[in-house]
C-alpha cells in the first residue's frame, strides 16, 4: 500500500481481503485510535497545564503521574464501551474485569490494555505508551464473570499493537498478517501510513536491561549481561546499553534498529517474584507484534506466546527483540552457555 494512506484506509483494506470479516473489529480499533488521539494531546500538554499539577511543582510525585494514567484509562474505557463488539475489558488499572454498562450492546471482543506505560518518564520528555491487546471470546454460554475468556494464551490474539506518545505520535499494530506503523500528522488529525510491513534485525547492537539490578539476577543472566558488554569483534560486541524505564519506547527502538529488551527475575522485590512486566497487557501484546515482524519473545525458557495466564495480572521474566538474541538469551537462561 502507498505510504500516507490514513490508518482507517489501512485497516478497511486488510478487512476486504477476509470475506469473513463483518467490520465489528474494524469499528473497535477506530474508536481505540480516537481514545489515542485524545491521550496524545493531554500527554503533549502535561508540562504545560495546571489540571495535573506539573506547572510549577519543585519535583512531580507519584499522585501527578496517577492521575494522567487514570485519564488515559477512563478515556479509553468510555471510547470503546459503547461500539457494541465487546464482551468486555481488562486493564492494567483495573483489579477486576471491567463490564460493559448495560445500556450498551455487547459482542464477541475482548480488549486488554496498559492506559499508559513508562509515567515515570513524563517529566523528562521521554516517550510514554499504550498497549492493546483483543482476544475473542470463548466460551458464548459463560456470563462476563467467566475469567476462562480472557485467560487465552497470546497465540489466541486476533490484533496486538501500541501507541507511543513522544516527538511524534505513532500507531503500530498487527492482525496476524504483519506489522505496521503510522505516525499522526497533526494537522489533518489522522494516523498515516510510514512505516510498512516492518521487519526487526535478526541480530541487533543494542541490550536494554535495569542494570542497577544486577545484583539481585541470578547468575545465568548476569552472564548473559556480561556476554554482551564484553568486546568480541568476530560476534559483534560488545553491545549498547539503552535503557529508559519505558517498555514500549524501548521496545519501538529495537523493533525498528534491532536488539534485545529485558526484564528478568530478580530478588529485589519479593512481592513481583516473577519479574515486573504483566503478561496479558504488555508481554504478549509486544510479543505478537515482534514475532509477527520476524522477531522472537522468550521467557529465558519458553515462547511467551505459548504461556496460559493463571491470572489477569500475572507476571513474568521477558526477553524480547532480534531473534538471534532472543535465542542467546534462552541459551543463557537454560544454562546451555
Amino acid at each position: 500500500m502507498a505510504k500516507g494512506i490514513t490508518v482507517t484506509e489501512h485497516i478497511l483494506a486488510k478487512q476486504k481481503e477476509r470475506p469473513e470479516a463483518t467490520g465489528a473489529f474494524t469499528a473497535l480499533l477506530a474508536e481505540l485510535i480516537v481514545a489515542a488521539k485524545v491521550i496524545a494531546q493531554k500527554v503533549n500538554k502535561a508540562n504545560l497545564t495546571e489540571d495535573l499539577g506539573f506547572v510549577g511543582s519543585e519535583g512531580v510525585d507519584e499522585e501527578h503521574f496517577q492521575r494522567l494514567v487514570e485519564f488515559a484509562n477512563t478515556t479509553i474505557i468510555n471510547r470503546v464501551s459503547h461500539v457494541g463488539h465487546l464482551w468486555c475489558m481488562a486493564s492494567k488499572q483495573n483489579t477486576d474485569l471491567i463490564p460493559i454498562p448495560p445500556r450498551y450492546s455487547k459482542g464477541d471482543y475482548v480488549l486488554v490494555f496498559d492506559p499508559l506505560g513508562g509515567i515515570t518518564n513524563i517529566d523528562v520528555h521521554l516517550d510514554v505508551g499504550t498497549v492493546f491487546s483483543i482476544l475473542k471470546k470463548q466460551d458464548s454460554g459463560q456470563d462476563m464473570s467467566y475469567m476462562g475468556n480472557i485467560l487465552q494464551p497470546g497465540d489466541k490474539q486476533i490484533a496486538a499493537g501500541y501507541f507511543i506518545y513522544g516527538s511524534s505520535t505513532m500507531m503500530v499494530y498487527t492482525t496476524g498478517s504483519g506489522v505496521h506503523g503510522f505516525t499522526l500528522e497533526p494537522r489533518i488529525g489522522e494516523f498515516l501510513l510510514s512505516h510498512e510491513d516492518i521487519r526487526i534485525p535478526e541480530k541487533g547492537k543494542t541490550y536494554c536491561v535495569n542494570e542497577g539490578n544486577y545484583y539481585f539476577w541470578d547468575e545465568n543472566v548476569q552472564n548473559l549481561v556480561e556476554y554482551f558488554k564484553t568486546p568480541d569483534i568476530k560476534t559483534g560486541r560488545p553491545y549498547t546499553l539503552r535503557y529508559t524505564g519505558s517498555f514500549v519506547a524501548d521496545f519501538h527502538r529495537n523493533l525498528l534498529r534491532g536488539g534485545i529488551h529485558m526484564y528478568p527475575t530478580d530478588s529485589k522485590d519479593p512481592l513481583k517474584p516473577h519479574g515486573k512486566l504483566m503478561l496479558m497487557c504488555e508481554a504478549a501484546p509486544l510479543a505478537f507484534v515482534v514475532e509477527q515482524a520476524g522477531g522472537a519473545a522468550s521467557t529465558g525458557l519458553e515462547r511467551i506466546l505459548d504461556v496460559q495466564p493463571q491470572h489477569l495480572h500475572q507476571r513474568i521474566p521477558v526477553f524480547i527483540g532480534s531473534r538471534d538474541d532472543v535465542r542467546l538469551a534462552e541459551e543463557f537462561l537454560q544454562g546451555q552457555r
